[in-house]
């Protein structure tokens, strides 16, 4: 009997680093004494164009801005407090797909930053975010870095899952989310160990200040929750001002945010990220954006440290494998290469879509076995495909939806709480990340229960549903509509 693997978390793409106290960052650095004839109030460095409860640091930078000619009296939005913390504010109507920003690529942090910089050298051959994210830690800790005065405005810390404290994870028990957390944490840490013994230590005139690992972790959080990717040529970048924008779940499409211009004409000799609004937006409203309409609330939480109220964000991560015991294991593998999977393939199930369409297919290799068989024969691999897009045999059919049901029972047994009691919660005002664990694992159960319900609503189909055989008659004129076995008698 072929074996099928229970459902579990899939590995991520993207790590981050585990909760760190990074206070000793925000530590301003020490300069020369000043004399001043009249003290240097707060009051004094804060713009009238901003609104005064912002701290003296976001002042700062946006002075800063207009000193490099990046913001002017006409920018069609500004810093503001948001319920997010900060955000892009409209200071008039701002119609949709008009430009909000534009930001010089000498503002910009990303590889190419690197690669021009004095630690260029040490960090060829590293992967894209361990050496930006070393970078900025180098210039954060130097005095006259272009972009001192956007790190005195970044936080410590986001809500992502990485800086929670044991006592706030405890809170997703039972999670796929709470087992890919301690995954990160742990390939962040010896990320760092292996970079912090080949280049940092190494290298220590270009890596003056001591870099911890908590610092590390700081700025891969930085990274993650506030670089941009998949533009035209950037895979990875940081752009000051921008990464203000907050994400809305009303903002239906990713389309129209943002783009890349290049140099065009004789006095323009940059390239330009240009925001802009996917929305028309009024006056004193927020600038949003769609940050990734494909993530589900798991990658939110993990990444920016929210969740969306958008039920069809919750997933839940189904892992088959191809089991190196069973028999015919070789010839299971060598079929699912041959359609583009592997021995092991995740397939992620969002609340209220259907199965993805490779799910069953994979589902019926992995559990084909007995008399079913003679289909991994040679002379079925090219057609093999065609036939598992439909059911081969009751019994594999029966298999499939057993295993699958007795996987999601044992998932949901593994949660402290019930969808009932997480929803008695979810009534009451609860802390901010405490809000996130009841929403992660209240949508993860309604997932599962799911699941379960569609392969229930199969079995109870299993002897209504055409199986190969019955398909196989047909084709050859043997078998009627209903079924029936048609008998040929000689005249």
């Amino acid at each position: 009997m072929a074996s099928l693997s229970g459902l579990s978390s899939s590995s991520s793409t993207f790590l981050f680093p585990p909760r760190t106290t990074l206070t000793h960052l925000y530590a301003l650095p020490r300069g020369p004494n000043l004399h001043l004839k009249k003290a240097l109030s707060i009051k004094s460095l804060q713009s009238t164009e901003l609104d005064p409860s912002l701290s003296p640091e976001v002042h700062t930078f946006w002075k800063w801005l207009r000193d490099e000619g990046v913001i002017s009296n006409k920018t069609p939005a500004r810093p503001g407090v948001v319920p997010e913390g900060l955000g892009l504010i409209a200071q008039r109507d701002i119609a949709r797909n008009e430009v909000v920003l534009e930001i010089p690529k000498r503002l910009w942090i990303n590889p190419d930053t690197v690669s021009a910089s004095e630690i260029g050298n040490v960090c060829n051959g590293l992967k894209p975010w361990i050496a930006v994210a070393l970078f900025l830690l180098r210039e954060k800790f130097r005095d006259d870095s272009l972009w001192r005065l956007y790190f005195d405005i970044l936080p410590k810390q986001t809500n992502s899952t990485v800086f929670w404290s044991e006592e706030e994870l405890s809170e997703l028990q039972g999670t796929q989310l709470l087992s890919t957390t301690l995954g990160v944490k742990e390939y962040v840490v010896s990320e760092f160990k292996k970079l912090e013994e080949e280049v940092i230590l190494p290298n220590k005139k270009l890596f003056p200040s001591p870099i911890t690992i908590d610092d590390f972790f700081w700025a891969f959080g930085i990274l993650r929750s506030r670089a941009f990717s998949r533009m035209r040529a950037q895979n990875l970048v940081l752009i000051p001002l921008v990464d203000f924008i907050n994400h809305s779940h009303k903002v239906a499409s990713e389309e129209h945010a943002w783009e890349v211009k290049g140099p065009a004409g004789l006095f323009s000799w940059d390239y330009l990220f240009s925001l802009r609004s996917p929305i028309p937006v009024k006056a004193g409203e927020q600038v949003v954006i769609q940050y990734d309409i494909n993530k589900s609330n798991a990658e939110l939480a993990l990444d920016y440290g929210f969740i969306d109220p958008l039920v069809e964000r919750n997933a839940y991560t189904l892992t088959l494998e191809i089991s190196e015991s069973d028999p015919f294991y070789g010839d299971k593998l060598d079929i699912a290469e041959a359609n583009g999977w592997s021995e092991t393939a995740y397939f992620d199930i969002f609340l209220n879509r259907p199965l993805p369409p490779a799910m069953l297919p994979y589902l019926r290799l992995v559990a084909l076995g007995g008399t079913d068989a003679f289909l991994l024969e040679t002379i079925f691999r090219n057609s093999i495909l065609g036939h598992l897009e439909y059911p081969i045999s009751h019994a594999n059919e029966e298999l499939i939806c057993r295993v699958v049901r007795q996987a999601c029972k044992s998932a949901l047994s593994g949660y402290n709480t019930t969808i009932e009691e997480d929803e008695k919660l979810k009534g009451e005002k609860l802390e901010s990340r405490l809000e996130i664990a009841v929403g992660i694992r209240q949508g993860e159960k309604k997932v599962l229960q799911q699941i379960d319900g569609m392969f229930k609503e199969r079995e109870l189909e299993l002897n209504e549903l055409e199986y190969y055989q019955e398909r196989r008659l047909k084709d050859l004129g043997l078998c009627g509509e209903q079924g029936d076995i048609i008998f040929w008698e000689p005249k």
